[in-house]
């Protein structure tokens, strides 16, 4: 492991941003491309979101956990968990469109959105203690961009 961070924090909704920056912060050390840290962000968004308001239905007492490190292989690995009411069902939870919340206000697309910005997601999740997110992506950042800019040109 290369680095690695942790934040916990109360499940309120002005703490989504505050999670979403803080990830920013840390990723930044891997020089990511615009579009590797937009996914990454928008993805902790998501998760984040889920926690607040489907594990803590709303609550604003809970504790949600913000883990990160990355590797020699610059590897991201972000955990999002919480204590909340957990997940009966995690596969039909993680199908398009399916939302515990009001139909008007959700559109069921957090698992999607999540696995179509990082390279890999895991759902892990017991009733009635809490649901853990686990998030994977390959950072190439600029210099590879760069690089791989260089041998196009001379290639």
């Amino acid at each position: 492991m290369q680095n690695r961070m942790e934040l916990t924090f109360l499940s309120r909704a002005q703490n989504e941003a505050f999670a979403r920056v803080a990830v920013a912060a840390f990723v930044v050390q891997l020089n990511p491309t615009l579009p590797e840290m937009a996914d990454v962000k928008t993805a902790v968004s998501e998760a984040v979101t889920n926690a607040i308001v489907h594990g803590y239905a709303g609550r604003e007492d809970g504790l949600v956990t913000l883990e990160a490190s990355y590797d020699d292989a610059r590897v991201l690995s972000v955990s999002i968990a919480d204590s909340g009411c957990g997940i009966r069902d995690v596969a039909t939870a993680m199908l398009p469109f399916y939302s515990t919340g009001n139909g008007a206000e959700r559109s069921g697309m957090g698992f999607c959105v999540m696995q179509t910005f990082m390279d890999a997601v895991e759902v892990s999740s017991v009733v009635g203690e809490g649901t853990t997110v686990l998030m994977r992506k390959r950072i190439a950042g600029e210099s590879a961009l760069c690089r791989e800019r260089v041998l196009d040109e001379i290639g």
